[in-house]
């Protein structure tokens, strides 16, 4: 027969179990251990030494040991105190100069005499000069780096002042500036440029002009619409040449190929098309992709077409095979540009998913992923000149440094969607608008000079204002954009203006540079 079991109330039960708690949780492992003063006085010795090592025979200032009445004799941290300071007050003792008398053993040389103040190179091998136990008994009482003899002789080479106290230590040859209170840093002065100004507008497209090139030979230009049409125009006068048709849907790409009479088109109907220009007709079709294609390029040096989409993916095409050579994925969302150069990374991606990847074109796999970007990023460009590039965002411009893309800085304050970026050698970099806005930096300091916005075609609604596109021409002396209300336009440097006329209104302000 089963035993029973003993009914206890409610109330006992619950104070069984509150027992029970108490005792598990009574030995508490989170308390931190009582503190053993040997072990910390051991600790605090050690991470003096290794942090504080090339500081600590700096001299105390007599006017803080008047104060306290006296050097301290008991030394929280376990050090010894010499007993050569003790009962007498601590005097500066720099040795080897003319103002201070000399240190024990060492006589003053022609060298220091006849300089008030000394070289660095003097103080330092007088310094050596000291026997080695000398000196370093000598260094934990009385002597000051080469800084200090600088800054306690005569006021005219003080370079702070005096509440800005900064110690150059002499430590083995190496300035160790650890203990400098630094500066904010402030941003450089920006290179002048002169202003912006536009001074053609060209019409002729049915369409949102969604896209633009220039040629190699800097004779036209290219662009591509809404309207289904490719357009090329003369670039000098802005006289439409030639009309091509075959997209069925919005042209979102063109480029023209330096190596060959070549022009590559794609766009929203998923197509890929190659046009030889001596025929005006599309001699092959690239197909694979399985959505809108967003962009293109061409590689500079090998014959390599580069196409990215909204299915997530870039394609990498051999142009004369018409053969898919990789297929890039990894982004999670629409690839909205894509740009390539001759050196690693060829390969550079911009997507919706808010990241750019950095890609291996041999390998077909990304090689870095940067994810500080909040937005989508719609523009890339890459400097002319420069190892470097930029990307645009609802949020910044950010510039990266390749290969590994190290970030540089932020350029804030273009607050809109960023469709488009354009940079030349003068370091003009361009960023054009969804709204309309156009802002020109300069790239080194990423100093807003200008904020250009147009005025719209006469006609058009005034919501028809934004830029899709924009290039430089092949003199750098033209920019292109391509824009919502169906024109192109052309603008050009103000040749009458100087700095005088145009000054920078800049100020030196602190720069906040933010990582994300």
């Amino acid at each position: 027969m089963a035993e029973e079991v003993q009914k206890h109330s409610v109330h006992t039960l619950v104070f069984r179990s509150l027992k029970r708690t108490h005792d598990m949780f009574v030995s508490d492992n989170a308390k931190p251990i009582p503190l053993d003063e040997e072990s910390h006085k051991v600790k605090m010795a050690v991470k003096l030494r290794t942090e504080y090592g090339s500081v600590l025979h700096m001299p105390t200032l007599k006017e803080n040991l008047r104060e306290k009445g006296g050097p301290n004799t008991g030394d929280p941290y376990g050090h010894k105190q010499y007993s050569g300071n003790q009962g007498q007050e601590v005097e500066y003792m720099v040795t080897g100069t003319h103002p201070y008398p000399p240190g024990p053993g060492v006589a003053l040389t022609a060298d220091t005499k006849v300089q008030r103040m000394p070289s660095e190179s003097a103080a330092q091998s007088l310094a050596v000069a000291l026997p080695a136990s000398q000196s370093r008994l000598d260094a934990n009482r009385t002597a000051a780096g080469v800084g200090d003899i600088y800054r306690h002789t005569g006021g005219s080479e003080r370079s702070q002042p005096p509440g800005m106290s900064v110690a150059m230590v002499e430590a083995g040859g190496n300035k160790n500036s650890a203990l400098m209170p630094k500066k904010a840093p402030t941003m450089p002065k920006p290179q002048w440029h002169p202003p912006w100004k536009l001074y053609r507008v060209i019409s002729g497209h049915l369409g949102w002009v969604r896209c633009i090139a220039v040629e190699p030979g800097n004779q036209w230009f290219v662009t591509g619409s809404a309207d289904r049409t490719i357009k090329i125009w003369d670039l000098a006068s802005g006289k439409l040449k030639l009309s091509l048709t075959g997209h069925i849907s919005t042209v979102r790409g063109v480029i023209v190929s330096a190596r060959s009479p070549y022009l590559f088109s794609c766009g929203e109907d998923k197509q890929v098309k190659c046009w030889d220009l001596e025929y005006n007709k599309v001699i092959r079709h690239y197909h694979g992709h399985l959505s809108a294609v967003y962009g293109l390029d061409l590689h500079p040096t090998i014959d390599v077409l580069v196409t990215c989409s909204r299915d997530s993916t870039a394609r990498i095409w051999d142009v004369r095979t018409k053969a898919s050579v990789h297929t890039l994925s990894g982004h999670t969302n629409a690839v909205a540009t894509v740009k390539c150069q001759a050196a690693e990374p060829q390969i550079i991606t911009g997507s919706h998913d808010t990241t750019i990847r950095l890609w291996d074109l041999v390998a077909g796999k990304t090689r870095v992923t940067l994810t500080n970007h909040k937005k989508s990023v719609r523009a890339v460009v890459l400097h002319p000149r420069h190892y470097t590039f930029a990307s645009g965002s609802p949020d910044n411009i950010k510039q990266w440094k390749f290969p590994d893309g190290n970030f540089i800085q932020n350029l804030s304050g273009h607050n809109a969607i960023i469709n488009t970026l354009a940079v030349n050698s003068d370091g003009v970099l361009v960023s054009g608008a969804d709204n309309g806005t156009m802002h020109l930096w300069d790239w080194r300091t990423g100093y807003n000079f200008q904020r250009v916005h147009a005025a719209v075609q006469p006609g058009s609604l005034d919501s028809e204002s934004g830029i899709f596109a924009c290039v430089f021409d092949q003199s750098e002396s033209r920019l292109l954009t391509a824009e919502a209300d169906k024109t192109i336009k052309v603008y050009k440097e103000d040749d009458t203006a100087t700095e005088e006329t145009h000054p920078v209104s800049w100020k030196p302000e602190i720069i906040k540079r933010k990582r994300f």
